[in-house]
């Protein structure tokens, strides 16, 4: 057994390895490692892999990646080591042992042999009788010779700590001041496969790993008398705590992996949201804007920005609303800040994953990825939203599908004004000459010229109009990215091919 005396804050999250990694362990983990590095402390990533039922071997790599993607970097973990490894609880069965064996020395917890038949049984009654629900401490003061004479017994026991009729339910909480919990039943401590239950592994592994503050949801409250009760038992001291408000859906409810997509952490990477974004929105949740000079708040700031100011008494304890308007609105104002460099760096995952390039593109493909970034920039939310935008400028001429609500928008004189638009452009000169050849530069600005004097001026038609059939003829959409600067990009030879495809099309119908 160690006894710790950090000299700095230690901080810790320590999710669970049964699936995707939830959103609130991003949450948790922020809020910890905001204090931490604000207080030149340390932050610890621990796997608690204690529910082997419930154990998915893929979920810690999950966690690492996801955690790693928001920048939220851990000093001492399973991958990383430290001094107080290993970082995995399913590694550290040993060290739980002596404290168990203490506490049954000392009266403060005994063996139970009862049947889960038997327990649910007893529950039942409890329920139907309405009495308050936990163990009726059959097996308390009997050997198993005893408790092997009455029904419901099992030979593999668990051990359960023995909560006292004056057990302390109060403590003190950073965020909510002094705290009230609900008197703990017989809570069961070490399973009968041998492995603890959380609550015995997590007061020894804080303990062990010096953990000075645990920041965890409020879920966790009414388990701290049962933690604190450890606590002094085995003669250790107790961190402070600090209970963060659960993330809610708009319907007030918990957010859930079950019935809401956004409580899994890799939902926001599949999406395309921004990192920096997600982090910036995650730490508005419970936590106050800053106000700025003209007395505005300020919602738009990074983790540095946030850490420097943190303070626990700041954090709102009423459950946050998880907005994805508002961060749909943060990850657009991420999107734009983006040099174009940087916005096509992060698009070409995306655009890869769907097909739209290569896993190897060329020095070509990514030169004019970077010239459609551009264009692009303010018409994403998601940089998912990427794909049907960029895809017609690698599509093959004859490949061009039109949407239907952009073929819907066509009339009758599209056809007409097709004709019109591949005439004006014929006379537009995209040679390396004619690029030094005034007035006839295959540029956005020339192609706009002239076509809006064959459209606009030489058919009598509306701007806003004018342009329909040529965006459906160049994107197959029926809103793209702006037009003259798309032809721009795709060449005289592809635009004029495309035009002409769809003008043909519509003469067949």
């Amino acid at each position: 057994m160690s006894d710790h005396a950090p000299t700095a804050p230690r901080l810790r999250v320590a999710p669970s390895p049964t699936g995707d990694p939830h959103v609130g362990t991003a949450y948790m983990s922020l809020f910890n490692l905001a204090f931490a590095r604000q207080q030149g402390g340390r932050f610890v990533l621990r796997i608690e892999d204690t529910d082997r039922a419930r154990f998915r071997e893929d979920s810690e790599q999950q966690v690492f990646d996801t955690l790693h993607w928001l920048g939220l970097q851990w000093d001492e973990g399973p991958d990383v080591g430290g001094p107080y490894a290993p970082y995995r609880q399913s590694e550290r069965l040993e060290t739980y042992r002596p404290y168990v064996e203490r506490l049954l020395a000392d009266g403060k917890a005994y063996h139970c042999w009862c049947s889960t038949e038997r327990l649910a049984q007893m529950r039942e009654v409890q329920q139907k009788s309405k009495q308050p629900t936990g163990y009726d401490r059959l097996c308390h003061g009997r050997t198993q010779a005893e408790r092997a004479e009455l029904p419901g017994y099992t030979p593999t026991p668990v051990v359960r700590m023995l909560v006292p009729d004056d057990v302390e339910l109060s403590f003190d909480d950073l965020i909510r001041g002094r705290v009230s919990a609900p008197r703990p039943d017989d809570q069961v401590i070490l399973k009968a496969d041998g492995f603890p239950t959380y609550h015995l592994a997590v007061v020894v592994d804080d303990h062990e790993m010096g953990i000075t503050h645990v920041v965890r949801g409020e879920e966790w409250i009414s388990s701290t008398p049962k933690h604190i009760l450890l606590y002094r038992w085995l003669r250790l001291e107790p961190p402070q705590w600090a209970h963060m408000p659960l993330l809610r859906n708009p319907d007030k409810s918990k957010i859930s992996k079950r019935k809401n997509p956004a409580a899994r952490l890799t939902w926001f990477q599949e999406q395309g949201y921004l990192p920096e974004a997600l982090v910036n929105f995650l730490a508005l949740l419970a936590y106050p804007p800053k106000a700025g000079e003209d007395g505005e708040d300020v919602e738009v700031f990074s983790f540095e920005e946030f850490s420097k100011d943190f303070d626990w008494r700041k954090v709102n304890p009423v459950g946050p609303i998880f907005d994805l308007k508002k961060l749909d609105w943060l990850n657009g104002v991420y999107l734009r800040r983006l040099e174009v460099g940087q916005l096509a760096s992060r698009l070409l995952p995306y655009l890869q994953r769907d097909g739209v390039l290569p896993a190897q593109p060329s020095l070509g493909q990514l030169a004019r990825l970077g010239r459609v970034a551009e264009l692009i920039q303010t018409r994403m939310v998601l940089l998912s939203e990427a794909t049907a935008l960029v895809a017609p400028f690698y599509s093959a001429d004859d490949e061009i599908e039109v949407a239907d609500d952009a073929r819907a928008q066509l009339k009758e004189d599209s056809g007409a004004v097709l004709g019109a638009a591949l005439e004006a452009l014929s006379d537009l000169d995209d040679s390396r000459e004619g690029l030094l050849a005034s007035g006839s530069r295959w540029n956005a600005e020339a192609i706009e010229a002239s076509l809006r004097s064959a459209i606009v001026e030489g058919m009598g038609i509306k701007p806003k109009l004018a342009f329909g059939p040529l965006r459906t003829a160049v994107s197959g959409q029926r809103i793209s990215p702006p037009l003259f600067e798309s032809m721009e990009i795709l060449g005289k030879t592809s635009t004029l091919a495309r035009l002409s495809r769809l003008r043909d099309a519509l003469a067949e119908r």
